[in-house]
């Protein structure tokens, strides 16, 4: 492979795996070179600038972590976002051309079909069937002053106790007992 060099890469289209989405639903395609700020830019507008309902995050290979990344960052600024996850595979058409092909012969390309990891993520500000697959309610979000007792609270930042005193260094004293090698017992003090 050291003599061919990839020239082309598509992707087979797919229909979106949401049944009953409106023809306008907007879809953010999300590559494995998008910047998620461009993204995010975009898709906060048309969700509140434009009052769409309903946005559809999708990407394959290695796009998926990125797609997920912006679907948590939207639910985060908007809240109250349902979500449905599909996740299926996707065609990868990779042609690759032989760089030093033999003398008096035409050029080769090789062509190779990759079944690479896709995701499709709906988010909706109306409500969603509950029962499909996939499916996640909106998290609740605390109020200022709300009792959170009851929640998480991975991520806070506690301060430290003060160290006990039993936790100080102290000298330790190290008794041996009568053992088989020698005779007697050693007294000692460790620093």
């Amino acid at each position: 492979m050291e003599n061919f060099r990839k020239v082309r890469t598509s992707e087979e289209e797919m229909p979106l795996p949401f049944p009953d989405l409106p023809p306008d639903v907007v879809e953010m395609k999300v590559k494995e070179g998008s910047k998620i700020r461009n993204l995010m830019n975009f898709a906060m507008a048309q969700m509140e600038l434009k009052g769409r309902r309903q946005i559809v995050f999708s990407g394959c290979g290695r796009a998926v972590t990125k797609t997920i990344t912006c679907v948590e960052i939207m639910k985060r600024k908007l809240g109250g976002l349902h979500q449905v996850t599909k996740v299926r595979y996707k065609t990868v058409l990779e042609v690759w051309e032989n760089q030093d092909p033999p003398p008096d012969s035409p050029a080769q390309n090789l062509t190779v079909h990759k079944n690479v990891p896709s995701i499709c993520i709906l988010l909706s500000r109306d409500p969603l069937d509950p029962n499909q697959t996939g499916y996640q309610p909106p998290e609740h979000r605390h109020e200022a002053g709300e009792d959170t007792s009851g929640s998480s609270t991975k991520g806070l930042k506690r301060p430290l106790p003060p160290p006990c005193e039993e936790l100080l260094p102290k000298k330790l004293q190290v008794q041996v007992s009568d053992s088989p090698r020698g005779s007697g017992t050693t007294a000692g003090q460790l620093d």
